[in-house]
């Protein structure tokens, strides 16, 4: 495959394999952190930590699952280091490999009552070996979209990897809830679960074929020529982008931590206090997972008309909004208005933010620091707002019975990342951050000149 080679040639049909190749291979690897995700909140407590009572064996099962985010930014922060010494494609094929190995391993684990102690340790690793891999992951297909794109069309065109997150997850509740239909009772417990891990093989045989067909981004190919990659490109990025890997860190706050409230925490929520049947939580996250397929996009190419801090502050402010009435609207046990809350919370309102944050993130670095910097301000968000959301909303509930703390806590973290869209510049529309070395360049050639 060609190169595009400058943003006149920059067409939807051109950018369809590249597109292909980031938003397929990203949503086979949320496929795998999603299934995690949904049996931690529901069975592993059962099957690992057997000996707790209720709130502890959940607690213990969501520690091991912010096992997966403290290993993203260290993902991000070892594969950003390749990504920017030898190339997008290489590493995102990588990822790829470590994410679906890790995942099949993980249907073959043996639980708590069959080696004991052995069993959460085993599962502790393979999900810190899962974040690894979408830590690194997360920064290539981006950045295959934003490097191949233009810039009239950089949100539009990097949301398109974003989509992988609702396509991963839809594929996930749709696997569980099939499984669950065919294995009922204990033998769901028993075998039924490992199957969708197993499933992962096909779906990383599929996401190899489309990636290894694709070339490495012009930007990257160009630094290359040039022979300007970055010998330490961990270390620049935090010499020169500390600031803007912070900001950008605390942006995704009110993204982060309610999405996995709305996705992970509210199963067991749901079922154990609210009494909601668990497949009726599944549809909720299938049909907003079709919502947000629509409605990434669309909010991505807005921001690029309108900026990209300019949406995203509406955005965090939806968010907020609809805090209370989403546990409100829980409350009400009613098939309709539960499915109506989580479309609404993910398909509206993480979507708004979450599709125009790949362009709002990535576009802060230059391309020889990009894909580290990049993935680490996305990735430490995991460590301060993803992974704790679920472990602190389980603590909320158990200290306070009552929603209104949970709904506090998503308009705080709203407010961070409002606070933070405020801070970073605005380069939608405008080339991307340039890189250091770029910045003096023309300083140096007007003094020889004159």
């Amino acid at each position: 495959m060609a190169a595009i080679s400058s943003s006149e040639n920059v067409t939807v049909r051109k950018m369809l394999p590249i597109l292909s190749a980031s938003t397929v291979g990203t949503a086979i690897e949320w496929y795998d952190f999603f299934l995690y995700g949904f049996f931690s909140a529901t069975i592993f407590n059962k099957l690992f930590f057997p000996l707790l009572d209720p709130v502890t064996g959940v607690l213990a099962s969501f520690t091991t699952y912010y096992i997966g985010f403290i290993a993203r930014p260290i993902g991000g922060a070892f594969f950003g280091w390749f990504g920017d010494r030898i190339g997008r494609k290489s590493v995102l094929v990588t990822t790829l490999l470590l994410m679906g190995i890790s995942t099949c391993l993980m249907g073959l684990v043996p639980t708590y009552a069959q080696v004991g102690i052995l069993a959460p340790l085993l599962i502790t690793i393979l999900r810190f070996l899962q974040g690894a891999g979408v830590g690194g992951e997360w920064g290539g297909s981006v950045l295959l979209s934003l490097e191949y794109g233009d810039n009239r069309r950089r949100g539009f065109w990097t949301s398109w990897p974003q989509t992988g997150v609702p396509l991963g997850l839809a594929l996930a509740a749709i696997v569980v809830i099939i499984t669950r239909a065919l294995f009922t009772g204990a033998s769901f417990t028993g075998l039924g679960w490992r199957i969708p891990f197993f499933l992962s093989v096909v779906l990383i045989l599929v996401g190899l074929v489309i990636r290894l067909r694709i070339l490495d981004t012009p930007a990257f190919t160009k630094l290359k020529e040039e022979n300007r990659i970055a010998r330490a490109p961990l270390v620049d990025a935090f010499r020169h982008h500390w600031k803007d890997i912070i900001l950008t860190a605390l942006l995704r706050s009110g993204e982060q931590a309610p999405f996995y409230l709305f996705t992970t925490f509210v199963l067991g929520y749901g079922v154990t206090s609210l009494k909601i049947p668990l497949n009726l939580l599944y549809v909720g996250i299938i049909v907003a997972a079709v919502v947000s397929f629509i409605f990434m996009p669309t909010a991505s190419y807005v921001s690029d008309i309108i900026g990209r801090k300019r949406w995203f502050m509406i955005g965090t402010v939806l968010m907020a909004l609809f805090a209370f009435p989403f546990f409100l609207l829980l409350q009400t046990k009613n098939p309709v208005a539960v499915v109506f809350s989580m479309a609404f919370a993910i398909g509206i309102c993480h979507a708004s933010v979450y599709g125009p944050q790949a362009a709002f993130i990535s576009e802060h670095f230059g391309t020889k620091l990009r894909y580290s910097g990049a993935s680490l301000g996305y990735q430490l968000a995991s460590l301060t707002a993803g992974g704790p959301a679920p472990i602190i909303a389980t603590l909320l509930v158990a200290q306070y019975h009552s929603y209104v703390p949970l709904a506090l806590y998503i308009i705080l973290m709203a407010i961070i990342s409002f606070l933070s869209a405020v801070a970073l510049k605005e380069y939608a529309n405008k080339d991307a951050q340039l890189d250091h070395d770029e910045v003096r360049t023309p300083a140096r050639v007007t003094a020889s000149d004159a």
